[in-house]
Formats: structure tokens, C-alpha cells, sequence
């Protein structure tokens, strides 16, 4: 039966210090939903107090129809995969996965048969007779999936799972969790500060600060329609620019110290909620920022800060006016510190915010 996952108004304090200030999330049975986040915004204790391992000061949790308040955790039926792999070292990987099984007291042929379908579906069937020590990280995470999965439990939950693995396993990592999760079609709910796993992996993505979400919404949504501010600046790599400047409805152009763009009557409409305000928080995505090394007509001169090759494409960080811009630019991109470049920002792409409270302008 489909069991949707719930939090109503729910609030976690350790003495005076909030954690979680009245989150309200609707979690679709089979959905995978990452909580994305700096340390501290919550995102863990929200997963732990799912999980039964911290109590709720205010507020309700439902799977289904049920508040598991109070039902104690191992009742829940959630497995929990956790950042240090929490396996057993003096057992092997075959006995490190049916340990729940065993717990569970199901018969010897039940426990072989569900692991070795897991073993399978993780490819690590030729390690069933080592000892974690003699695995490497990328195995011990396997492990740890695999004891997770054999449960066959309501929802998986994941804190940073990946977090101890180097640069390339995480990257192979998140493509396997990503087409297992889609094979079993089990729920989901996976903690992250890494902002490429939340948008490589997540159906939608629940943007945390200081114990606020801030959006629940799909990866592509969050990246182009961002609510405010910080989740405009914290969802991108490089994040998004910001130019502190002013409006002039009657010419129809933003400007800040030496930098004037103009404005399409579409973006003036969205900045009449300013309430004649002329001062705006304008934001445009490196990738919307072009840069060249020679003049172009009506494009703005700024000075080579640095430049850093990615290999697929050459990162120049500017500095315009007093302002520090950075720019997507192809592979083949050659400047020299403190030379000129020229810039232009493609204005339709320009998002607006609020200068005090940070929210997104517009539709």
C-alpha cells in the first residue's frame, strides 16, 4: 500500500538552540528526496528524528495514516544508511547483510536467498566472504547498501553516504544509487551538503538554512527559479553572481558603479513589487556571463582576477567596477592576471531579489 512520509509542523529545539523550526514536507511514496543544506541547517536531525533516533519537540510525522511519534524506532521500518558504513568488523559481508534478517529470525534459506539477490544486484557476490577491513571504501559502501536493502524496509535513509568516498567513487557512487533506487522503487530520503549529488540524484530537493526550508521543489526548478537569495547562491557551481545596484524605470536599465544592462519590460513588470524602490540584488549565472579576450561593441571591459581550467571548460573570475564576477568560458580561454577582458551578460537570463529580505522578484 502506498505510504506517503509526512512532517507537519515539526520543530526540534536542544535547549535554546532550534534546530528545526517548524518544517512541514510531503514526501511521495517511491520519490527520492534529498535534504540539501550547509552543517547545522537541520537537515540530519530531520532525517534522525524520522528515523526514531531524536524526538520532535512540536509538530507530527506520518508514514501513512500513522503518527510514528512515538512508535519506537526499530517498529518503524526504515533502514538507515549512515556516513562511516557502521559495519560489523568482526563479521563477513555475507553476515554483515542478513544481520537484520537474522534479527528478524527468518529461516536460513529466506536469509541466503535475499542475500544473495542483494549481492547481485550491488555486484559484490565475490566479496561475501571477507571481513570489512580487507574491503575498500567504495566496497564497504556497498556493503552498508546492500544490508539496507536486504530489509526490504518502507523508506531508506541516507546521511551523506558518499561523504568518505574520493572524488571518482562518489561520482560512480551516484549513478548506482540513482538506477537502484529506480529499480526498487523504494522512498528515499537522502541528506547532503553537496549540492551536485542533490541535483544528480533527487526527484525533488528541500533547500535547508538555519532550520528553515527554504524550497521543496524539482532540481531543474531550484536551479532556474530559486526563491531567494541563498538558495540561488548555494544551488551552482560556481554559484550565481550578484550585482548590488539600482533601477531606472524610465530608461529601463539596472545599473551598478561601471556596469549598466538593459532591462526587457517583462523584468521592470516583476520589479514593480519593489514598492518604488529603486535599489535591486541582481543575479546571473556564470554560464550567462560571455567573456572574450578582444573588444566586442557594447561589451563592458573588466580585469582578469584569475582564471582556473576545468579541463571541459576555463572558469575566469573578473572583477567589474568594484565587483567580482566570474564567468563560464570554453576550454581554450587564455587571459593573463590583471589583462582586460571584455564581458556581456545575457539580461534575459538575470534573476532579481529583494535587497533586504532576499526574495525572489517575479513570476
Amino acid at each position: 500500500m502506498p505510504r506517503k512520509i509526512e512532517f507537519r509542523n515539526v520543530s526540534k529545539a536542544f535547549g535554546d538552540s532550534v534546530v528545526v523550526d517548524d518544517l512541514s514536507l510531503t514526501i511521495n511514496d517511491g520519490e527520492f528526496v534529498v535534504l540539501l543544506g550547509p552543517s547545522g541547517c537541520g537537515k540530519s536531525t530531520t532525517l534522525r528524528m524520522l528515523a526514531g533516533l531524536e524526538e520532535t519537540t512540536s509538530g507530527d510525522i506520518f508514514i501513512g495514516d500513522e503518527c510514528i511519534n512515538r512508535v519506537p524506532t526499530q517498529r518503524r521500518d526504515l533502514a538507515m544508511v549512515f556516513q562511516n558504513y557502521a559495519l560489523y568488523p568482526h563479521m563477513t559481508v555475507a553476515e554483515n547483510i542478513a544481520y537484520p534478517l537474522r534479527i528478524r529470525k527468518l529461516s536460513r534459506a529466506e536469509i541466503a536467498a535475499r542475500v544473495a539477490r542483494v549481492a547481485g544486484l550491488l555486484e559484490i557476490g565475490s566479496l561475501l566472504n571477507r571481513k570489512p577491513r580487507d574491503l575498500s571504501g567504495g566496497e564497504r559502501q556497498r556493503v552498508a547498501l546492500a544490508r539496507a536493502i536486504v530489509r526490504e524496509p518502507r523508506a531508506y535513509l541516507m546521511d551523506e553516504p558518499l561523504s568518505n568516498l574520493d572524488a571518482r567513487l562518489r561520482v560512480q557512487m551516484r549513478g548506482e544509487l540513482k538506477h537502484l533506487q529506480h529499480e526498487l522503487g523504494t522512498t528515499t530520503i537522502y541528506v547532503t551538503h553537496d549540492q551536485a549529488e542533490a541535483m544528480t540524484l533527487a526527484h525533488r530537493v528541500a533547500v535547508m538554512q538555519s532550520g528553515k526550508l527554504l524550497q521543496f521543489d524539482t532540481p531543474l526548478n531550484i536551479y532556474n527559479r530559486p526563491a531567494n537569495r541563498f538558495v540561488a547562491e548555494f544551488v551552482g557551481s560556481p554559484g550565481m553572481n550578484f550585482l548590488d545596484g539600482r533601477v531606472d524605470r524610465q530608461e529601463g536599465v539596472f545599473t551598478a558603479e561601471a556596469i549598466r544592462l538593459p532591462l526587457h519590460e517583462s523584468q521592470l513588470t516583476s520589479l514593480n513589487r519593489l514598492d518604488g524602490a529603486e535599489r535591486v540584488l541582481l543575479g546571473i549565472r556564470p554560464e550567462d556571463v560571455r567573456v572574450s579576450a578582444v573588444s566586442h561593441d557594447g561589451w563592458m571591459p573588466a580585469s582578469v582576477y584569475v582564471t582556473e581550467l576545468m579541463g571541459s571548460e576555463t572558469f575566469v573570475f573578473l572583477t567589474l567596477g568594484g565587483k567580482r564576477i566570474i564567468a563560464r568560458a570554453p576550454a581554450d580561454f587564455r587571459a593573463e592576471v590583471s589583462s582586460t577582458a571584455w564581458i556581456e551578460m545575457e539580461t534575459t537570463k538575470a534573476h532579481f531579489f529583494h535587497p533586504t529580505s532576499g526574495e525572489r522578484l517575479g513570476e
